[in-house]
């Protein structure tokens, strides 16, 4: 038996009452992360839904994404994040494309109408049978009329659930490329694959510390964000500080605020928070760079120039690597206990081989291009369907 979900109970077992997630003045303990995790289970559970069975999840980085992701996991079903900036006639296709036979929802913002695509989706999909709103305050009604809320399918049930036996190649997440062939394509990605991912990454990518704390801006329906971040450091026993949108002033008041250990992001998000105006007047800077124990970039290539001035304004040298949904998604990285190469990904992870081919698949010359090709316990079972 392997299921994703042990990565939160271990933590939640080891260290119930430190901060698992933290939002704004909202603090969860593990305790409380996995107990809310088991209520979702229970519900689910109570309307049938269990191993095998497809569940999608609309959500941006709040507390009830990890709560219904691991809840969802713990039912033995398989987890289909969606990008929540989707419109109601793409939701309807990932839905159907992916057998989802239940679908949780955000009930969105004034600029994001997340409730009304969603449900306007969700409606197109027959097979697609039990719609579920999250909204912004647990007890408060859904935005649409007739829909059941989370915290309506939570009520009454147990903060205990034996979670169901799932085997290491079942199916954990499929997640959603972004379709530039074509319609987006589902990666099947299993317990395994997701386990072993998270596990290097908190191992190889992060500095050995007693007490991590992430800030995550990456948004977590994304393979960076979910497993570099919140998966790790649900296995690190980390406390993870949680944005909804990435915005530099926001990024280095939680820095500061949560003392914030370990950075993830794209390198614009690097140069946002590096020129972001009257940032020395306004933070305590020198706090930030005493915290900050590890940076990590991925998506593109990290200008040389902008990872030289953030290593000296905030003394920690930005780490690189390469991955995409398909790896689960870390293939190569810098590794924090070796001499850092600018302007490469690094050296394959633990387990993994990478090689650069030709149309024949022979290696070619050092310097010469190729086609990259991996292979090792991070590659996808295939694409859905």
């Amino acid at each position: 038996m392997l299921n994703l979900a042990t990565l939160l109970e271990e933590s939640a077992r080891q260290v119930p009452m430190r901060e698992a997630v933290i939002f704004s003045e909202t603090r969860l303990t593990y305790a409380q992360v996995n107990g809310a995790a088991n209520q979702v289970a229970g519900a689910l559970a109570e309307r049938g839904i269990g191993r095998g069975d497809k569940v999608a999840l609309s959500c941006p980085n709040l507390p009830y994404f990890p709560i219904v992701y691991y809840g969802i996991l713990k039912a033995g079903a398989t987890v289909v994040p969606l990008n929540v900036l989707l419109k109601g006639r793409e939701i309807a296709y990932h839905l159907s494309d992916s057998d989802a036979k239940a679908y949780f929802c955000f009930q969105g913002t004034a600029d994001l109408p997340m409730a009304q695509m969603g449900y306007e989706g969700f409606q197109q999909v027959d097979a697609c049978e039990h719609f579920f709103m999250i909204t912004a305050d647990p007890a408060g009604p859904s935005p649409i009329e007739g829909t059941m809320t989370l915290g309506q399918a939570m009520h009454g049930k147990a903060p205990v659930f034996n979670t169901v036996p799932t085997d290491a190649q079942n199916t954990a997440v499929i997640l959603y490329s972004s379709g530039t062939t074509g319609q987006p394509k589902g990666a099947e990605l299993s317990h395994s694959n997701m386990v072993m991912n998270a596990m290097v990454s908190a191992e190889s990518l992060f500095v050995k510390a007693e007490h991590h704390r992430h800030l995550i801006t990456l948004p977590l329906f994304h393979s960076f964000g979910q497993t570099c971040q919140m998966n790790a450091g649900f296995y690190q026993r980390a406390s993870l500080s949680l944005l909804p949108r990435f915005d530099p002033e926001a990024a280095l008041a939680t820095m500061e605020r949560d003392e914030i250990t370990c950075f993830a992001g794209v390198p614009t998000m690097y140069w946002a928070i590096l020129n972001h105006p009257g940032s020395a007047e306004k933070f305590d800077l020198d706090k930030i760079s005493q915290n900050m124990l590890v940076a990590v970039s991925g998506g593109s290539a990290m200008p040389v120039e902008v990872m030289r001035a953030f290593d000296e304004k905030f003394t920690v040298k930005i780490l690189e690597g390469y991955g995409l949904s398909e790896t689960s998604p870390v293939a190569t990285f810098n590794r924090p206990d070796r001499e850092r190469k600018p302007g490469s990904v690094g050296l394959p992870i633990w387990g993994i081989g990478v090689r650069v081919v030709d149309a024949d698949d022979n290696d070619v010359a050092q310097g010469e291009l190729g086609e990259i090709v991996i292979q090792g316990h991070n590659i996808m079972k295939g694409y859905y369907n």
